[in-house]
């Protein structure tokens, strides 16, 4: 008896625990299913209410923004004291177009009413309304406006029309100034009941009731819809107007939340199992997921230690141009952060400004899919931070990502100035190695002209001494006419030598000139067209862009046209040498040729070479034409001297003036007429 007791406790003790726990989980689902019903009723009821008062806040905007343009169309009507005909016709447009305005008067600055328009949709007594007063509303809003200088508008009023029917009205004034005198005000009426059927969209006054309220609730104005539910959400908004403010409230009515009793808890049940069961698979994808992470993060560091450790630049672009990646080794080169390069609110930071639009048409050529082979670069030039130009070599290919897909194209990046200072220093050496040759030459030249001219000289001397041996003082003229055959003889082996002599002189003058001196018509065209490609080789070197200009119909001008093609050169050489400085200004040279008469009638050409360069200091202008006088490293003070020297043989003069904004203007003049 006892053991069946116990028994039957035992049993009663496991079943009570398992419907314990059956009813615990169906407690549960039931109250999570009756949470998720009001949860879901709740949501509803605040997206309906969320959804009416964005609604209202988009129809006050819609307001707002239409009450600015009717007061900016008001303000742009003539005015009334200059053009009472175009001021009419204007009004009269506006209220064909405006339902909502009732009327629009004019008035003067002291704020008398001189004529006024009605809308043609309305039959309205104005004159039996007295508009005149000072307590009116109109004159309260036009008085404020003259205060303030802006638009203003007063507080509604209510306009009777018998049968016990009316309008609620709006007065907006707006005063019409022209600098700071006051021309008169433009006063609008309108309409509410107009202001929500007209400016409000459809949509909102199809399905909600629209109306004016003043800020303790009194309706002004409504427009109505039949009512579809039977539970009605409210949404009020502030239309905060110049002199008033009015109350948008808007009124819809809805179904209440309905809740559907065929929600089974097999549902919840079975979405909890489901639920344990993703958990399971997700916590099996997470740790699958957390190895790869792992492995991709070494991979990922292994390659970020390869890329820092390059000294080559690397950029990754997308399809549509836009920096996506840099490496170390490009800001380094650049001057510029990683920050600073794949903002996409600025511009390429490392283009060249002079060459910026060159650049863009390149880049749309390479991003329509126009590439060079990754193995044939190309070489452009990039600004450092500081605004030192460099030249550099680009190799450029397709980025493809791991689908196979094209993504974008990487460019990598060589800095080339090192190999281009090496290319200088040789191509300096070679120079100078040239002049060494050069003075070689012109000293052993002139050890055969001392050479040479030793014997002339020595010779004609020794004839010299010998005549006047021959030719004694106090000699009787018997003696003198016998010795004149040794005389005669004497002086023309002494013609000889002086001959020999110029001839000495003449070939080495020669050999070292390497040309004739002789002058001739020439075209200035002829001339420019001679030293530009010189120009522009030495202006690619030093990244200096060169601008020409050639007046029409210049005669030709009687020059030594090698001289002045080397003063041209001279000066264009100088005036791109002085640009060789790290600003940022773009780096242009001018070269002009233009016509310059002159006071005596006769027609000069002008030639001009201005540059933008640090310009010319007082120290260095008193000493700009002396010879071996130079402020190069390398020069040897001889071309601008030079240059003086053969445009003053033309019969002109070598002038500089300060060239604006900074820089100098270097000129000269040649005469298109010979002087014989």
């Amino acid at each position: 008896m006892a053991h069946w007791a116990q028994s039957l406790a035992q049993r009663w003790h496991q079943s009570w625990r398992r419907w314990s726990l059956w009813s615990a989980l169906v407690l549960l689902v039931a109250g999570t299913l009756v949470t998720q019903v009001w949860l879901a009723g709740r949501y509803e009821i605040s997206e309906v209410q969320q959804r009416l008062d964005r609604e209202a806040q988009d129809a006050v905007s819609d307001i707002r923004s239409l009450f600015n343009d009717n007061v900016n169309r008001l303000r742009s009507m003539p005015r009334y004291d200059s053009d009472v005909m175009a001021w009419q016709s204007a009004a009269a447009g506006i209220l064909r177009n405006q339902r909502d305005l009732a009327h629009i008067e004019w008035r003067n600055p002291q704020l008398q009413i001189e004529t006024s328009e009605e809308s043609p949709y309305l039959n309205l007594q104005w004159s039996a309304i007295d508009r005149t007063g000072m307590n009116t509303e109109s004159h309260t809003a036009c008085l404020r406006a003259r205060n303030t200088g802006a638009a203003s508008y007063a507080g509604s009023y209510f306009l009777s029309q018998g049968n016990g029917t009316g309008l609620e009205l709006l007065e907006l004034c707006v005063p019409v100034i022209t600098g700071d005198k006051l021309h008169g005000f433009a006063v609008a009426t309108y309409i509410l009941q107009n202001v929500l059927s007209d400016l409000v969209s459809e949509s909102l006054r199809r399905n909600h009731e629209l109306s004016f309220t003043e800020t303790d609730g009194t309706r002004l104005a409504i427009v109505s819809t039949p009512r579809r539910g039977t539970r009605v959400f409210t949404s009020n908004q502030l239309l905060d107007l110049p002199g008033v403010a009015l109350m948008l409230r808007v009124d819809s009515w809805h179904a209440a939340p309905n809740v559907f009793p065929n929600v089974l808890t097999a549902l919840v049940t079975g979405m909890s199992i489901a639920l344990i069961t993703v958990l399971v698979v997700l916590v099996r994808d997470n740790r699958r997921r957390l190895k790869a992470e792992r492995d991709l993060g070494d991979a990922l560091a292994f390659r970020k230690a390869m890329e820092d450790s390059l000294v080559t630049g690397l950029r990754a672009r997308d399809l549509h141009g836009k920096v996506t990646y840099v490496n170390p080794a490009f800001c380094e080169m650049v001057g510029f952060s990683a920050e600073e390069i794949l903002d996409p609110s600025k511009a390429t930071p490392y283009w060249p400004p002079e060459l910026a639009p060159e650049y863009a048409r390149r880049q749309q050529i390479r991003l329509s899919g126009h590439l060079p082979p990754p193995r044939e670069g190309y070489e452009s030039t990039f600004m450092h931070k500081d605004g030192r130009r460099f030249p550099v070599l680009i190799f450029e290919a397709p980025l493809i990502n791991a689908a196979g897909m094209h993504t974008g194209w990487m460019s990598a990046f060589v800095d080339m100035s090192e190999q281009r200072r090496v290319e200088e220093l040789s191509r300096a050496s070679q120079e100078r190695l040239q002049a060494t040759a050069r003075l070689a030459t012109v000293g052993e030249m002139a050890s055969l002209l001392s050479h040479e001219l030793n014997q002339p000289l020595a010779a004609i001397s020794s004839y010299a001494t010998g005549i006047m041996n021959l030719l004694p003082d106090g000699a009787p003229p018997d003696e003198v006419q016998e010795h004149l055959p040794d005389v005669r003889m004497a002086v023309q082996r002494m013609a000889f030598q002086a001959e020999r002599a110029g001839k000495v002189i003449k070939s080495v003058h020669g050999f070292v000139r390497r040309r004739d001196q002789s002058r001739e018509f020439v075209q200035a065209s002829e001339l420019m067209d001679a030293v530009l490609p010189l120009v522009r080789l030495q202006a690619r070197k030093l990244y200096v862009d060169v601008a020409t200009e050639l007046a029409p119909g210049l005669p030709a001008v009687f020059c030594d046209r090698t001289m002045v093609e080397q003063v041209l050169l001279n000066l264009s050489r100088n005036g791109m040498q002085a640009m060789d400085y790290g600003g940022t200004h773009p780096r242009v040279l001018q070269m002009l040729v233009r016509l310059a008469p002159s006071d005596d009638g006769r027609d000069w050409v002008e030639f001009v070479v201005a540059d933008v360069g640090e310009g010319i200091t007082e120290e260095v202008a008193a000493r700009l034409y002396t010879p071996f006088f130079t402020t190069k490293d390398e020069g040897m003070g001889l071309g601008l001297s030079l240059c003086r020297t053969v445009v003053e043989q033309h019969g002109s003069h070598l002038r500089y003036l300060p060239h604006q904004p900074r820089g100098t203007v270097f000129s000269f003049t040649l005469p298109t007429w010979r002087n014989d």
